[in-house]
């Protein structure tokens, strides 16, 4: 089998192997063997693997050179192509000065003949790489060292050795790959894991320990284990990984976060009302059983509605089990300030001590998800209150279109003016659509003196923003038609000057699609051709935003229409822009694909410890809150927690909210009770997760007992109590990022192509897990299943925003995919029966529901139909209505209302969001849930794959009538089940009316007994809701 090697050497320390297989992975060798793909994957600092403190205070210049190179060029490559870098002078038409924007040139070059622009450093400072201040450019630079025999044009003076001989030479079409060289033991950012170890034992299940040993790795996917042995100093490693309880002897120590209790005066009687309940659904279950009055003629009825009975019964403990023990939580930012981000003698410029985090956010169609929307998430990110030196930003194009490339340019050179004008006035929410839609007096609170001046004039800059980004579309159209004109033209000329006499219309020139500095866009093109359509294109990365230097780079003096920016730190989080290979025959697994692509992308440039996840349309509201997810993580005892998930809120949806899209059922009362568990499941957006626990691995006290300690460095707490056997030392992430190259861009593009997966565990154990439509409800539960803990965040503010389709189809398709997921995870291996005995019992019970609840579907049609069934037979379950049966329901019914007004109360929610709640659940589970139930057979049993659509974000443009769409009639066929109830049930009041008026005996009495029996039968199941709501991903397990 054929297959290519590749080395990049970085500095004089750092070596990257890249193997890539060029043949057909899934074809197996006559000996049996398989071609496999080599891990690239990204060491964190640690102990024994610490960068040189001199390179890391004093950048020499080819490094400055490489850096600004790197993050100016577009990366693209995949499967069977060369990766290359092209170097874009700039990636939209409109002009950006902010020193971090991709393109940004400095002064002219002095080399006679040469237009190019001087190199610039991260701080917006011109890179001179002589002693004489020549200035050159960095093509000028680099054809100096390979032919000028290093002499500086100015000076004639030789350019420093040093510098010679780690500046790279590559070429801007192609990287070749210079031959092996070998990589050193630890000695760099790099290890190698082979993915033929990624075996799994003979339980079925992965073997780390087998792992660690074959490859005698300390260190993988961006993990880092202490080694006990000698050699590798065992004995000074442990101590220093504990920390000196001396250190802070002086100061009391202080939690980062703190559990508060629901009053016992209201959670007590919850318990003691669920508990009378239960006793009295058996005791009434027992009479329907027992019952000696029953009607003989109409047997039938009464079995269809006793088993109906009994599974809502059973779906009812299942909703109800978990929600026993709800607890609050809070977090102290201002502890999380004094142990991060306070001087100290080791830190006398307190600089920040936080981890990174590593910020996604996903798109995959701009024509549904508008531009506009995304662009305001990523300027709600890079605003964010975090130390601006450990945040990246990584945008998902699943579309690869150039629309999204250039709206993520326009957002970045935007940022160049939001992200100062919020630090500088403390902006809230800092997403300047909804910052500038804001009902109340923006002026409030507001004490500097040039805040209406700065307001008018971001305010001014960014109506122009939105034109330029609505204009996107037209603007591409125009220019791709006048370069294909061009091309046209050039294509006739050159045919006539070839005599060749064939008709203009055999001319085929292809349609393609133009970027602004003239060059095909590498991605999917407007007029789909071979390579560039949604599902045939390369990789593409382009870093929009290079990494912010270490230092505050603060705004130069101003004139009098600019904002003082002098006092203001004026730097980026680094930004990237990332669109995955897809080609013909991959499987390439919807958004979990997306999101699996950007961990091992990210792993490489930035390798935050953390990661958070946003869909294109949840904006950060409130801008500490990474702080406040970072609290829980950083606290005791936090090393076993795999994720944060943030509540979601919602914007754009009516006032009385008829479709319940605010969800606060589920989102203040479910998920607040599985907090007191063992956490809550991941929804799929606003969620902080810890890269170990998505690698797959168990959490760090599972490993106690093997001897071994788990956990990547950076993300763990810091040892400042002595229990905390596993933290790091403060000051320990104060040190510089690297810097980024071209061999770690071109090692990124491999790791994000269409063949890197195949034969590893990518989506079967790490990462996000793949199988599912509801990919984040299986992610969530397998790291659950391996004894992680999960954690619910509310903060005061919210702290993440976004939009829900307030369409009643809409709606109903989004709740239709979200029950088949749950459908899909009941008949596969997720299903919490066969979970493993790290998963506790009542966590067992909610995710079991999760699978269960589209069922109740089928019961609930069911019972709906009973009353009609009766009315057109004229037989009802029973011959008369026993006191004692009714005494019974009126308990049930009252104990009932009193549970509900009792989780109303501990949970905070209003009488009419839960009431919305319990409407919706009857409309959802008499039409999707029960077509989410055919459609999950349909795949177990015939194998027929199951497709959806992405669900239309509103872009906020409808500024006449802001909730439109509300009553925008747009037909479904998962109306026709409740249409059809409805129709039924009313023809048969009809039909029993006119028997009864028409008969020889008029027996009112009879009709109004059968409609009062029936109608006490309904209300029952209104109020007890036996499932979980369809309302949420995820949720599937709350009151519907």
């Amino acid at each position: 089998m054929a297959s290519s090697k590749s080395h990049f050497k970085r500095g004089s320390s750092m070596v990257r192997k890249i193997t890539q297989l060029s043949n057909d992975m899934d074809q197996e060798s006559e000996s049996g063997s398989v071609g496999l793909a080599t891990y690239t994957v990204h060491i964190p600092p640690t102990p024994d693997n610490q960068p040189s403190m001199e390179i890391a205070l004093e950048r020499s210049t080819s490094r400055r050179v490489e850096d600004q190179y790197a993050s100016s060029s577009m990366f693209t490559g995949g499967f069977n192509q060369v990766t290359r870098a092209q170097l874009k002078d700039k990636v939209i038409e409109s002009e950006s000065s902010h020193p971090q924007m991709a393109g940004v040139k400095g002064s002219s070059c002095a080399v006679p003949g040469c237009d190019g622009k001087v190199m610039t450093e991260r701080r917006g400072l011109d890179i001179l790489p002589c002693e004489c201040d020549f200035k050159i450019c960095g093509d000028c630079y680099r054809d100096v060292l390979r032919v000028g025999e290093g002499i500086c044009p100015g000076c004639k003076e030789p350019y420093n050795e040093s510098e010679m001989q780690e500046a790279p030479v590559v070429n801007h079409q192609a990287l070749p790959l210079p031959p092996g060289a070998k990589a050193s033991q630890n000695g760099g950012r790099l290890s190698l894991v082979k993915s033929g170890t990624l075996t799994r034992s003979q339980t079925n299940e992965f073997d780390h320990a087998k792992w660690l040993f074959e490859t005698k790795g300390s260190y993988g996917y961006g993990n880092a284990m202490w080694p006990k042995d000698a050699e590798n100093d065992a004995s000074s490693g442990s101590d220093w990984m504990g920390g000196d309880p001396n250190v802070f002897n002086e100061k009391q120590w202080r939690p980062l976060t703190r559990k508060l209790s629901i009053s016992a005066a209201i959670l007590s009687p919850y318990r003691i009302t669920f508990q009378l309940l239960n006793g009295i659904i058996e005791i009434v279950e027992w009479i329907d059983m027992e019952d000696p009055n029953p009607n003989d003629d109409a047997m039938w009825l009464w079995g269809m509605s006793v088993v109906c009975e009994i599974w809502f019964a059973f779906s009812w403990l299942l909703d109800q089990l978990p929600k026993l023990f709800p607890i609050n939580r809070v977090a102290d930012l201002d502890v999380l300030k004094e142990k991060f981000e306070t001087p100290s003698p080791t830190n006398p410029a307190g600089k920040s001590d936080l981890p990174g985090i590593d910020m996604f956010v996903s798109t995959a169609d701009p024509e549904k998800e508008p531009p506009l929307v995304t662009a305001n998430t990523i300027l709600s990110i890079l605003a964010a209150d975090y130390p601006v030196e450990k945040l990246s930003c990584y945008v998902s194009d699943d579309g690869g279109a150039l629309l999204t490339f250039e709206a993520m340019a326009e957002a970045a050179s935007f940022a160049n003016l939001w992200v100062p004008f919020c630090r500088k006035h403390d902006i809230e929410p800092r997403n300047p659509e909804s910052y500038f839609s804001l009902k109340r007096d923006p002026y409030k609170n507001k004490v500097r003196s040039d805040f209406v001046r700065d307001r008018r004039r971001v305010k001014r800059e960014y109506d122009e923003f939105k034109v330029r980004i609505n204009g996107l579309p037209d603007s591409i159209r125009r220019r791709s038609d006048a370069y294909n004109a061009r091309e046209e033209i050039k294509a006739m000329k050159l045919r006539r000057e070839n005599g060749n006499d064939e008709p203009v219309e055999n001319l085929k020139i292809p349609k393609a699609t133009w970027m602004a500095d003239g060059t095909h866009w590498p991605g999917t093109w407007t007029t789909p051709a071979p390579e560039h359509s949604r599902g045939d294109h390369a990789s593409i990365i382009q870093v929009m935003l290079k990494p912010p230097s270490d230092e505050p780079l603060t705004g130069t003096a101003s004139d009098s229409n600019a904002m003082d920016l002098t006092e203001v730190d004026i730097r980026l989080p680094m930004l990237v822009y990332v669109s995955r290979e897809k080609r013909p025959g991959y499987d390439h697994n919807k958004k979990a694909g997306a999101m699996n692509a950007l961990v091992r992308a990210s792993a490489i440039m930035s390798n935050g410890p953390f990661i958070l996840n946003l869909d294109c349309d949840h904006y950060i509201f409130n801008s500490k809150a990474l702080r406040e997810g970072m609290c829980f993580m950083m606290d005791r005892g936090g090393d076993r927690i795999c994720y944060v998930q943030f509540p979601q809120r919602f914007e754009g949806i009516d006032p009385s909210d008829r479709y319940a899209n605010h969800n606060t059922v589920f989102f203040d009362v479910n998920m607040r009770a599985l907090d007191g568990i063992q956490g809550p499941v991941y929804v799929g957006t606003g969620c902080l997760f810890r890269r170990t626990a998505l690698y797959g691995f168990d959490p760090p006290r599972a490993k106690e007992e093997s001897g071994g300690c788990f956990g990547q460095f950076q993300g763990r707490p810091l040892a400042d109590h002595p229990s905390i056997k596993n933290g790091r030392p403060p000051g320990a992430l104060t040190l510089p990022r690297d810097l980024l190259d071209a061999a770690t861009v071109a090692e990124a593009i491999n790791v994000i192509s269409c063949w890197y997966e195949d034969k590893t565990e990518w989506g079967l154990r790490v990462g996000w897990i793949y199988g599912s439509v509801t990919e984040d409800v299986v992610t969530g539960y397998r790291m659950h299943n391996r004894g992680w803990k999960s954690v619910y965040c509310v903060t005061k503010r919210d702290a993440f925003r976004g939009t829900a389709p307030i369409n009643l189809t809409d709606r109903l398709h989004q709740v239709l995919r979200w029950a088949t997921g749950s459908v899909e995870i009941f008949f596969s291996r997720n299903n919490a029966l066969l979970a493993s005995s790290r998963l506790k019992f009542l966590q067992r019970i909610a995710y079991l529901n999760v699978g269960i609840y589209p069922f109740t579907s089928i019961f609930l049609i069911v019972y709906c139909f009973l009353p009609a069934l009766s009315l057109f037979t004229g037989q009802f379950i029973v011959q008369s209505l026993q006191v004692t049966f009714l005494v019974y329901l009126l308990g049930i019914t009252v104990t009932l209302v009193l549970l509900a007004a009792l989780e109303i109360k501990w949970s905070g929610i209003e009488l009419e969001e839960w009431w919305r709640n319990e409407q919706f659940w009857l409309i959802g589970g008499t039409s999707a849930h029960l077509v989410a139930v055919l459609q999950g057979l349909l795949k177990v049993m015939a194998g027929i794959e199951i497709s959806f659509t992405l669900t239309s974000k509103s872009s906020g443009d409808d500024e006449n009538d802001e909730f439109a769409d509300l009553y925008v009639i747009k037909w479904t066929s998962l109306m026709i089940p409740p249409i059809t109830i409805m129709m039924v049930n009313l023809i048969a009041i009809a039909v029993a009316v006119s028997r009864t008026i028409y008969s020889d005996d008029r027996q009112w009495s009879s009709l109004l007994g059968g409609l009062i029996s029936i109608t006490i039968s309904l209300l029952w199941v209104a109020i007890d809701p036996p499932s979980g709501s369809s309302s949420q991903i995820g949720g599937s397990f709350q009151l519907p």
